[in-house]
């Protein structure tokens, strides 16, 4: 009984701490957006990695709406769908993917929305700049396919993957992805937070975790005093 109660004991407290790390990351998420959703920077030359995450930007470039991916798995309100990943092809030739919004599934796999975009002249883009989103398990990933028909659908794709669906070198597709202001044209539903839910839930459970600890302590030392007291 007290091996068992030391090990549950330490996976408790374990499981409470992971808890609170992840509530306190999500803090910091709130508090680099707030903070950075502010000032537009315009990108110029600069590589896309040195700048801070949710730096708000502002680009020139040309739409590739002929070739535009699909995440899946993006639930918005209960919903299941798609947020809509479209090429910028920048005045410097690199490339950057821009999260134009979330669509909803429409009920069969076989028929995907319309996302098509023919804008042909050069735009200004403003956004914010953003992480790929990240599988919690890697069975959850699945790449974007390297040929076939477009828009093409995709769950947690790697840079790396999505440069070669396009056809484009490694390097010149930037590593991550600028969300389309809600002001913007050619955007769907946006709405963009940190996280989709905040650190209190995070917090809540670290609280569950701990409580649980503190009543496993609770039973054992009762357990052993009646069992002296019988004795």
């Amino acid at each position: 009984m007290t091996g068992i109660t030391l090990v549950l004991l330490v996976l408790f407290i374990s499981l409470g701490r992971w808890q609170w790390g992840r509530a306190e990351y999500k803090q910091q998420l709130a508090q680099d957006f707030a903070a950075n959703a502010g000032r537009v920077i315009a990108l110029d030359a600069r590589p896309v990695a040195e700048l801070p995450r949710y730096a708000r930007l502002e680009v020139r470039g040309r739409w590739d709406g002929t070739r535009q991916f699909l995440l899946d798995n993006r639930t918005r309100d209960g919903r299941a769908g798609y947020e809509v990943l479209t090429p910028l092809e920048l005045d410097d030739g690199r490339w950057l993917l821009v999260n134009r919004g979330w669509v909803p599934f429409g009920g069969y796999r076989d028929r995907l929305p319309d996302v098509g975009l023919d804008v042909q002249s050069e735009q200004t883009v403003r956004g914010l700049l953003d992480e790929l989103p990240q599988a919690g398990l890697a069975a959850g990933r699945a790449p974007p396919a390297t040929d076939g028909s477009w828009p093409r659908v995709t769950a947690f794709p790697q840079p790396a993957e999505l440069a070669r669906a396009l056809g484009v070198e490694e390097g010149r597709l930037a590593d991550r992805v600028l969300l389309l202001d809600e002001s913007s044209a050619y955007g769907y539903v946006r709405g963009w937070r940190p996280s989709a839910k905040g650190p209190e839930q995070n917090w809540s459970y670290a609280i569950q975790w701990w409580s649980f600890a503190v009543l496993l302590l609770v039973l054992y030392v009762t357990l052993n005093l009646r069992k002296r007291e019988t004795a």
